[in-house]
């Protein structure tokens, strides 16, 4: 069921494990109410994918996800047909000495439906809720399929040549995620509500990590939260973003370290950073002076 509001919003992701600005809620329920695609970008890890499973979860449906890639076409994307199946019934139509026709070759049961067409039909588990279609990293696709997704962002339907043009049965919830490796064309941003996602605070993130990496010890997520945003600040090539945080903490953990300290940090560090020339300028040193920083 959809909230009523932006404050039901907020409470209904942090249900679903997902900590949202008051900014990003308001985003996300306009998207449900105005019935608009939402157009979200930001870093990588931090939190566009999982924003489009916490609004799965929020609805009660499960999600579509599309992961875009150079070279990805409508047959990944959209739909093939079956052809052995389309062979059969050909041959089945000859034999009973009928003419075959469209009608035989290009039918719904032959239709092998991907993300985006699923997307437009009922949840066959659970018909009335409504479908939330992920479509994921779109930066990453040639220019071509992203002019592909026009029709479908703002008419909610897609024509297939063979079978005609297939419409919204109740108009999915789409979230279209950029990590902005290139600039998305302007006639898709048209399409679509916008919101960026940036790095959150530190209490927000403190929250996320305490609800994703439990097994830390609260004293652990607050040094590593307060350690990661030291690193946010430095010039690094890619700083670490939440997931990284998350996954710091759950490794700390798992090596039951109770309390941060240089040689933990540096034995570890590898999870948090995924660059060498950023591993290189902190050494154990840099590391102590980070730690001293952040207390």
């Amino acid at each position: 069921m959809q909230p009523t509001n932006i404050d039901e919003t907020l409470a209904k992701l942090v249900q679903a494990g997902y900590f949202a600005s008051r900014e990003l809620a308001t985003a996300l329920f306009l998207a449900l109410r105005l019935e608009r695609p939402l157009l979200v970008e930001g870093e990588p890890g931090v939190g566009k994918t999982e924003l489009a499973k916490a609004a799965a979860a929020m609805l009660g449906t499960t999600l579509l996800r599309l992961q875009c890639y150079e070279g990805l076409d409508t047959a990944s994307a959209l739909y093939e047909w079956d052809y052995p199946r389309q062979i059969m019934a050909l041959r089945l139509a000859e034999a009973g000495g009928q003419q075959p026709s469209n009608d035989t070759l290009y039918r719904s049961e032959f239709l092998l439906k991907r993300p985006l067409l699923q997307a437009l039909m009922p949840d066959e588990l659970n018909p009335g809720a409504q479908r939330v279609l992920l479509i994921d990293e779109v930066d990453r696709a040639d220019e071509p399929f992203e002019a592909f997704l026009l029709e479908l962002l703002s008419d909610f339907q897609v024509s297939i040549p063979e079978y005609g043009t297939v419409r919204a049965a109740r108009v999915p919830l789409i979230i279209v995620t950029s990590n902005r490796t290139r600039e998305v064309h302007d006639a898709l941003k048209r399409r679509c509500l916008y919101q960026w996602i940036g790095y959150p605070e530190r209490d927000r993130e403190l929250a996320i990590v305490a609800t994703r990496a439990s097994e830390a010890s609260t004293e652990l997520q607050q040094r590593a939260v307060a350690f990661v945003h030291r690193l946010r600040t430095m010039d690094l090539f890619k700083a670490p973003g939440i997931a990284e945080t998350i996954d710091w903490c759950r490794a700390l953990a798992a090596l039951s370290v109770s309390e941060l300290d240089p040689q933990s940090v540096h034995d570890t560090l590898g999870v948090l950073l995924k660059y060498e020339d950023d591993l290189a300028r902190l050494d154990r040193e840099r590391i102590a002076q980070c730690l001293a920083v952040s207390e």
